[in-house]
């Protein structure tokens, strides 16, 4: 049986990619990767960096603004296109405390890894990581029968989540497990 991933808090959760300075004054233009836009403009903080493990760079939040389907940031201290520019391709994350609170149902990625997979009755592994794919997320999900599956999650395959019992049961189509 693999081992199961233990399941951590992270500190941060990423809520977007810094793409380039907007205009002269500092403006910053983010790609968003947040379910919530609506909750930037209450946010008074973000951190900046390569990635959450990374040794962030605090930064205060002074107004958020949306051009298309872009959050324009201004950040104090941050005045001028050159400054702005240092902060290109960085990722902008906030507290986790900070983060919009969640209604019935729903959940945040990281809590899925370490749950164990269930499909059509057998035990298939512990999902290990959640890939984001645009159309529907994938679970990479350690086996010890099959080694690493890649399984798509979306309403056809996943028939529960319970995180109770730290079960995800799945209905996975024919063929996507190899032949036993």
């Amino acid at each position: 049986m693999p081992k199961k991933t233990a399941r951590r808090q992270p500190k941060y959760l990423v809520i977007g990619k810094i793409l380039r300075p907007h205009g002269v004054r500092g403006e910053l233009r983010m790609q968003m990767m947040t379910d919530h836009p609506e909750h930037l403009p209450a946010l008074e903080r973000i951190y900046i960096g390569k990635s959450p493990d990374d040794r962030l760079q605090e930064l205060r939040l002074k107004h958020v603004r949306f051009n298309k389907t872009y959050a324009l940031l201004t950040i104090e201290g941050c005045s001028t296109r050159d400054q702005a520019d240092q902060l290109r391709s960085k990722m902008a994350m906030i507290d986790i405390n900070d983060a919009a609170p969640l209604e019935d149902g729903q959940y945040y990625l990281f809590e899925l890894i370490g749950m164990r997979v269930c499909a059509d009755g057998r035990d298939i592994g512990c999902v290990k990581e959640v890939l984001e794919t645009g159309a529907n997320d994938v679970y990479i999900v350690e086996s010890e029968q099959y080694g690493d599956i890649l399984v798509p999650a979306h309403q056809e395959t996943i028939t529960e989540i319970d995180f109770h019992s730290d079960t995800i049961r799945m209905s996975l189509p024919a063929g996507l497990l190899p032949a036993d």
